[in-house]
Parts: C-alpha cells; sequence; structure tokens
C-alpha cells in the first residue's frame, strides 16, 4: 500500500517537474530514483531490521531530514499538530489565558502573567502562584509543556485547580471553565500629546486589521493628526492582513505586495480595495529585527509608496511567502511557494536557503543588493530587510538586568520574589503612565539581591580569564604578569556598585514587572514608552514637519 502510495505521488510530481524543470527529463530521472531507493530502504527496515520499528516515527524522521534542506518555514503537520497550526494562522486556543512559567527557586510551574478579562485572572490567580494540580494530577515538579497541555483543552470544558500563594503560604483551589483564548493584536493604543496617536501592533493574525482600525479611528476621534505605528517584535503573520493596513493610509487600486513562485497559481498581485482612513496623517513607523514579514510588508510598502518615515532599526529579511496544502490521514504541509516583492520591486529576503541546508545562514552581503526606488525616488535596496530612513538603536540591556530578568538563569528568583511581595503590601499602584518605583523601593530590592546570593556571568571576567590563557599559551604571561594582575584588580566586581551603576535600567526592568501585574499588557506598553528612546525620536520628528516631509524627498 505504501510503495503504490509514493508511486502515485511519483506519477503526481512528473508532469510538474517537466514543466517547470530546466533539466526536464534528468530532474524527473533524479525523482523517481530517490523516491525509489527512499522506498526500498523503508521496506528493508521494515521487513529485516532486529527490531520492531515504529512507521510514524522513522518517516517522519526522514520527511524533517527532507525539509532541514530547506527555508525553516516549510514545515510538516501531522493530524495530532493540526491544533498547533490553526492557533498559528488564527491566533486563538482554548485554556485559560494565562502565561506560565518555571519557578527556579521552588522547582515548580507558576503563574507568571493572567490576561485581562481571562479565565485565569477571573478566578483571582496572581503573578506567582504555584500550580498544584489540575484536576487529579499532580503538577508539583512538571515542565510548563507538560502543565500547558493539561490547562488548555476545549472551550466550556472545566478544570478544578490547586495553587499555592507564596506571600500567604496558603494553598487554595478554583474551578476555572477554559475559554478560546485570543491575544489582542492591539495590546495597547493611545494619545501620546495633544496632536500624535500611538498604536503597538503585535501580529498579523485574523481580524488584526479590524482592530487597527477600530484603533485609528478611535484616536482620530481623540484628535490625533499624527501617528506612530509601532511594529517592534512583530514576527508577521497573513499577508492579507498587512494589505488591509497598508490600505487605511494609501488611496484604492494600489499594488502593494506580489508574489512571485514557480507555479502561475501562487502568483498574486494584491491591491488595495477600498476608500483609505487617511492619506494625509504624517506616520511613522517604529521596526527593529524582531519585525519579519508582514510586518515589513506593511513598513516597506509604506516606505515604498513615501507615506510613512521607518524608524529604529533593520528588519529581520523575511521575503517569503508560504500556503497550507492538505496531505493524506489529515496532515498539512505548510510550504514556501513563492517570494514577495513590494511596491519598488524589491525582494527583502535575507538569507538565500537555495544553498540546500536551512541551518547555514548567510545573509545577503550589503555588496550584492540592488538599488529601487520609491514613488518619489529615493534610493532603496532589496535584501536584507528594511533599512530605516531613521536609525536609532535603542539603549543596551546590561548583562546584570539580563539575568536578574531572566527565570531560567537566575536560580535564586530574587527579582520575581520582590515583585511578588511588593504586590502583597501594595494593593494597588499610579497608573500606568505615571508609574515609577521609588528610590527607597529601589534600596529594598537592592539590599535583597545582594543578600540572595545572586550572582551573574560577568563578561569582562571571561574575557580576562580568556586572554589570560591565550597569554600562557604564547609565553607571554609571565612577562607581562605584574601589569596583567594590576588591571585583572581594577576590573575586581562590585555587586553593590554594579546595582548602583545600572541603577536606571534595573529601575525600568522592576518597574515594568510590577506594572504588568496591575495593568497586563496594555499598561507594561503604555508605561514602557516613558523610557523608550526611539518612540522619544519618533515625536521629536513629529514635532518638525520640515524635517519629516525633507526624509521623503529624494537626496539632491
Amino acid at each position: 500500500m505504501r510503495r503504490i502510495f509514493l508511486l502515485s505521488l511519483f506519477a503526481l510530481m512528473l508532469p510538474l517537474s517537466s514543466a517547470f524543470s530546466q533539466e526536464g527529463r534528468d530532474h524527473n530521472f533524479e525523482s523517481g530514483k530517490s523516491i525509489e531507493v527512499f522506498n526500498d530502504i523503508y521496506r528493508y527496515l521494515d521487513m529485516m531490521y532486529v527490531d520492531t520499528i515504529s512507521p510514524s516515527r522513522v518517516v517522519n524522521a526522514g520527511i524533517t531530514g527532507m525539509l532541514n534542506e530547506l527555508d525553516p518555514y516549510t514545515e510538516y503537520y501531522p493530524e495530532e499538530r493540526q491544533k498547533e497550526l490553526k492557533e498559528l494562522y488564527t491566533g486563538k486556543f482554548a485554556g485559560v489565558g494565562a502565561i506560565i512559567r518555571f519557578n527556579q527557586q521552588v522547582k515548580n510551574v507558576v503563574i507568571d502573567e493572567p490576561y485581562k478579562g481571562m479565565p485565569a485572572d477571573e478566578a483571582g490567580l496572581r503573578k506567582g502562584d504555584i500550580i498544584l494540580a489540575i484536576d487529579d494530577s499532580s503538577m508539583v515538579g512538571k515542565d510548563v509543556s507538560y502543565v500547558s497541555s493539561r490547562l488548555r483543552g476545549n472551550p466550556e470544558t472545566t478544570m478544578l485547580l490547586k495553587y499555592k500563594r507564596p506571600s500567604t503560604g496558603k494553598t487554595s483551589e478554583v474551578r476555572i471553565m477554559r475559554r478560546t483564548i485570543q491575544n489582542p493584536s492591539v495590546p495597547f493604543y493611545g494619545m501620546q500629546n495633544d496632536s500624535v496617536g500611538y498604536l503597538k501592533l503585535v501580529d498579523f493574525t485574523e481580524n488584526s486589521s479590524k482592530a487597527v482600525r477600530h484603533a485609528l479611528v478611535d484616536l482620530r476621534q481623540k484628535g490625533a493628526r499624527k501617528l506612530v505605528l509601532d511594529l517592534r517584535n512583530n514576527g508577521g503573520g497573513s499577508e492579507l492582513e498587512a494589505v488591509k493596513i497598508v490600505n487605511m493610509f494609501v488611496n484604492k487600486g494600489v499594488t502593494v505586495v506580489s508574489n512571485r513562485g514557480k507555479l502561475k497559481r501562487v502568483n498574486h498581485d494584491y491591491q488595495t480595495t477600498e476608500e483609505p482612513l487617511d492619506t494625509l496623517m504624517p506616520v511613522v513607523v517604529l521596526v527593529n529585527g524582531g519585525s519579519a514579514s508582514a510586518s515589513e510588508i506593511v513598513s516597506g510598502a509604506l516606505q515604498d509608496l513615501d507615506r510613512a518615515i521607518i524608524l529604529g532599526t533593520r528588519t529581520y529579511g523575511k521575503g517569503l511567502v508560504q500556503m497550507t496544502v492538505e496531505l493524506p490521514y489529515n496532515g498539512n504541509l505548510k510550504l514556501t511557494t513563492s517570494k514577495y516583492y513590494i511596491p519598488s520591486g524589491r525582494c527583502i529576503q535575507a538569507i538565500d536557503y537555495s544553498n540546500g541546508n536551512s541551518k547555514y545562514k548567510e545573509h545577503i552581503p550589503d555588496s550584492l543588493t540592488r538599488v529601487f526606488h520609491t514613488a518619489s525616488g529615493r534610493e532603496v535596496r532589496d535584501g536584507g530587510g528594511i533599512m530605516p530612513d531613521v536609525e536609532v538603536r535603542p539603549d543596551s540591556l546590561p548583562n546584570i538586568a539580563f539575568y536578574l530578568a531572566s527565570s531560567a538563569i537566575d536560580s535564586t528568583e530574587v527579582l520575581h520574589n520582590y515583585v511578588i511581595d511588593y504586590i502583597a503590601s501594595h494593593p494597588t499602584i499610579a497608573p500606568a503612565r505615571d508609574f515609577e518605583i521609588s528610590d527607597s523601593d529601589y534600596e529594598s530590592f537592592k539590599s535583597r539581591v545582594l543578600a540572595s546570593g545572586f550572582t551573574y556571568d560577568r563578561q569582562s571576567e571571561k574575557f580576562m580569564k580568556n586572554l589570560e590563557d591565550l597569554m600562557k599559551f604564547e609565553g607571554y604571561y609571565d612577562d607581562a604578569k605584574t601589569e596583567f594582575e594590576a588591571l585583572k584588580n581594577k576590573l575586581s566586581h562590585n555587586l553593590a556598585k554594579e546595582l548602583d551603576y545600572h541603577r536606571a535600567i534595573l529601575k525600568e526592568v522592576i518597574t515594568s514587572e510590577i506594572v504588568t501585574a496591575y495593568h497586563y499588557q496594555s499598561g507594561a506598553v503604555e508605561n514602557s514608552l516613558r523610557y523608550d528612546k526611539q518612540m522619544k525620536e519618533a515625536l521629536r520628528l513629529m514635532a518638525s514637519p520640515a524635517e519629516y516631509s525633507s526624509l521623503l524627498r529624494p537626496k539632491r
């Protein structure tokens, strides 16, 4: 039966290969030979291998190996992964609506962030609550994937969740009904001053354009005459949703993106189909290296059409398009079928996967990129993502802040424990826009860190050790030992000193953790804008109409 299926598959592939391959006959022969060899290898394994093999495991491993030779976006979803595929496109899943994580100190999964208005939030669960059991199953010591699979289920089903609140030591039980959860595509939007509106878009899942439209209309009613559209760390999603969002700012009948692949049926030009909301409002789009795919369609199209200023850092560079193909036995293949081209005619794909190994990632050198032109004649380039019109790099996070904020690294959980105790002793806090921990609060946190035994991987120590080993290996250490030891003494680390030196950024990190617990995702976004270097530059640019306009004109 398997042989018949594989030979049938080969028969279907032959006309496609001959139609689109330059080598025609040779390609068909190689395809048929490879499939026949694969089929015979499996047949002999199944018949003669010393132990009984698992057909699904062995064949799936073969499929995985085959797909690993392509780009990382082409994936096989067997029947048991269909929910995962659906969640990818819709952004919806059934569960309790909370981020969970593994706490290194208590060696257990805890609630990290309940989503506003979702079952976990309505049931009174809070940041730090330790999940002990779900129904009759113990969750003690289980990992995140295990607990997550038990929290999820069919909508309208209930579970009995047993948890312990660390601030009180009390163990409680609560019955929770699972619901369909869809995280908001627009977690926050609001006015930044009398005339500038801000809109944060985190994905391009189903109906995200409706959320953007609603927010934009509301902002205009509140007096917004300029807009900052934040696409930072937005990994993309639906191409159609991206086109609909561009359509809000450009006229009807404009080609936004064109797909071109091997088969004519996957070629498609997406045009704006509706009347825009506003074609004159100045727009600044914030992007970074986490802005990919549909985010790059929006930012790239608005740049090519001279409709917005792109500000931030270079985007990811994903210029490939996927579609799903149905497979036998309720499987699906998410398959890269084309590249997309934005209005200037450029494709911004940064990595060439045609060498046959998706693990080998070589960016197209800037010297090999080609020049294209925007509607007004400004120079833009293909390959390597979208280069911003105004490059503004964010402040980097110091090593100590990264280690304190990372639960996977800091086994003391000192930041987490501080936030939990802060929540327990503060029933309310100031509005998200205004909240900041006080200097006395920070001193309390600093004392906790010093008493906790917290350590982190200091990069200067690592480099000094590597340099010392290299000097000894090459025979220079003895001659420079005195100077080297003096330098090591000057670089000896003082944790208290480092906590003082990085006070400002660590206060931001702690503030963000606390604000999220009280004001959810929307509050965290709103609060973060107070410290946002790129946002401040966007507001400065918005306040200078002459400079804004000059950036949209070709350089003379």
